[in-house]
């Protein structure tokens, strides 16, 4: 969907009701749901309602309007892979409005030292409804699309734009979309052509989906394995209708797939030392008759799923998984320098050294399995 401005400037008097005062300058865009706000012409105080929202502004380089966070914000937990949040850790100081995953509170927005302008939020309908929120709190509430990096990118990048026009970064999101399109591109061509009969089989478990899962848990549509033009054996496990899904397939296929190389989303190490995807590579009888696990073919790559997409991860476990899979195609990249210069450029800070130590010093590495 593209986004679509209708610039109409008022100059009226500034509102001053439930509300707090506003420019009396305003112009009316369309959001990414089709509804019409009514939103400031210069925009410098914010709130990102729902999960991804804060990660886009930061993308953009806009963190320094918020003048509040939601919960997940606030919280120090011994595990953690949202590259924007361990890039900004001032985010844990700023006021709280309300519970993550758009749960807002109303009377928290409005006691706001620093009143919000405009309220961004992800997926609608998650806590308050976009207009039952506007409603409440006077302020304009901008809809903004999260979605899949494999086929959905157009809306993210329709976002990007939306909110970058809003807060006066336009040329900030075009560079973070062209950047995104520009790797992606990167990645397809090196895997470009090779045979299908000279390729590696892969799987890979422990996906994390709302929390950590076992080595059952997998993407049939795993970004990427996509972008790599891997074998994924779990690609059939996927709906028609949504084949990119999650989804728990049995320990039996798995052994019967008996993938080449077996990677292991480092979420499910937060389960603990007797439990988890690596647990249960080591001690599962099944799961140690498969090839990959008895030659050492398998490999910690980063959570992406971490209050909804990071998309930086995404394309950081590409290179990784390209490199293993091709090494000839991939002889000028080491993982590690190329996973912080992503997370540079689209949160501003080198942060997978940070991420590593979270998650056992395994993440682009085998997974001793002894």
């Amino acid at each position: 969907m593209n986004y679509s401005f209708k610039v109409l400037l008022l100059f009226t008097l500034s509102v001053c009701s439930v509300a707090p005062c506003y420019s009396a300058e305003t112009r009316v865009i369309n959001d990414m749901t089709g509804r019409q706000v009514e939103v400031p012409v210069v925009v410098d105080r914010v709130l990102c309602s729902g999960p991804g929202c804060l990660r886009y502004l930061t993308y953009i380089q806009g963190q320094n309007l918020v003048v509040g966070v939601d919960s997940i914000e606030k919280r120090l937990n011994r595990f953690d892979a949202r590259p924007y949040a361990l890039a900004n850790p001032q985010f844990r100081e700023k006021p709280l409005f309300g519970d993550f995953r758009g749960h807002d509170n109303p009377e928290l927005i409005l006691g706001l030292k620093e009143q919000p302008q405009v309220i961004f939020k992800t997926f609608k309908n998650m806590g308050y409804d976009a207009d039952e929120l506007q409603k409440k709190t006077g302020i304009p509430v901008v809809c903004l699309s999260y979605a899949n990096l494999v086929f959905g990118r157009q809306v993210i990048y329709d976002s990007l734009m939306l909110m970058g026009d809003i807060i006066g970064k336009k040329e900030r999101a075009t560079e973070i979309c062209t950047f995104i399109e520009k790797n992606i591109n990167d990645l397809e061509q090196r895997a470009a052509g090779i045979p299908k009969s000279t390729q590696y089989s892969v799987y890979i478990g422990g996906i994390a989906k709302k929390g950590p899962h076992g080595f059952q848990s997998t993407e049939p549509g795993y970004p990427p394995f996509y972008f790599v033009n891997a074998i994924n054996v779990a690609s059939s496990s996927g709906k028609k209708n949504n084949p990119l899904q999650h989804a728990n397939v049995s320990r039996e296929q798995i052994v019967s797939w008996n993938p080449d190389i077996l990677f292991v989303d480092l979420a499910s190490t937060q389960l603990g030392t007797n439990a988890g995807a690596v647990y249960e590579l080591r001690t599962d009888p099944a799961y140690q008759s498969l090839a990959a696990v008895r030659e050492g073919n398998v490999y910690g790559v980063l959570p992406y799923n971490w209050y909804t997409m990071n998309y930086g991860s995404i394309i950081a476990n590409a290179y990784f998984i390209g490199k293993v899979l091709y090494p000839e195609r991939f002889t000028d990249i080491d993982p590690q320098i190329k996973a912080d210069e992503i997370y540079t450029f689209m949160v501003g800070k080198p942060v997978l050294s940070l991420m590593d130590r979270f998650f056992g010093g395994l993440v682009f590495k085998p997974v001793p399995l002894d």
